[in-house]
């Protein structure tokens, strides 16, 4: 799976300039164990939203969702991204244009609640929309995945629907999912949130 990120970070605003690694809470200095404590600390948080989902009130939900992941682990949890990311020499969204990227995602949000919940087709290409918008605009530094699939499934609770992009026992969803974010193809994730969403009971 293509996973090549490229960052623009002269001030090393993220990472520590000795070591190359983003400055945690924990103090790590390599990142096996960061990793490692990055994936406990925010498997816990996520089980805990998954217990009691946040409500979101638009794309301000995105911030209170990646805050609420990774408080454990980084300073600027919640804080969108102050440098330039790219993958693949495909550029993510450049900062100075997130207030406008912001305003089209809540517009989505705007269109995804007015559609029937019955109408499963739109209302998966919508979602599929908005994971598309939100995954461009890569609004973090790190962790935009586990936000945006939480921001997903809680929108998709609104409509008392179940999604999860990221099932447990199931790596061929997640390939689908990373496939269609990596290559922007709304039409591929559509079909995977519309065989993925179900009644919540």
């Amino acid at each position: 799976m293509r996973n090549v990120y490229e960052y623009l970070d002269p001030d090393n605003y993220y990472t520590d300039r000795n070591t190359g690694i983003l400055r945690n809470r924990a103090g790590f200095s390599n990142n096996q164990d960061l990793n490692f404590f990055e994936s406990v600390m925010v498997t816990k948080r996520a089980k805990e939203l998954s217990d009691k989902p946040l409500t979101i009130k638009d794309s301000s939900g995105l911030f209170t969702i990646h805050k609420y992941l990774f408080q454990d682990v980084y300073e600027w949890a919640g804080k969108k991204r102050t440098v330039e990311i790219s993958k693949d020499d495909n550029q993510f969204f450049p900062t100075n244009y997130f207030d406008t990227a912001l305003k089209y995602i809540d517009k989505l949000i705007a269109d995804y609640r007015k559609c029937d919940v019955k109408n499963r087709h739109e209302l998966s290409n919508i979602l599929a929309i908005i994971l598309d918008a939100v995954n461009h605009l890569h609004l973090f530094r790190e962790g935009n995945g586990r936000t945006q699939r939480e921001f997903l499934r809680t929108l998709a609770l609104e409509k008392r629907l179940l999604l999860n992009l990221n099932p447990p026992d199931n790596a061929e969803v997640f390939e689908q999912y990373m496939s269609g974010t990596i290559d922007g193809d709304v039409n591929k994730l559509s079909g995977l949130i519309n065989s993925l969403l179900s009644e919540s009971g």
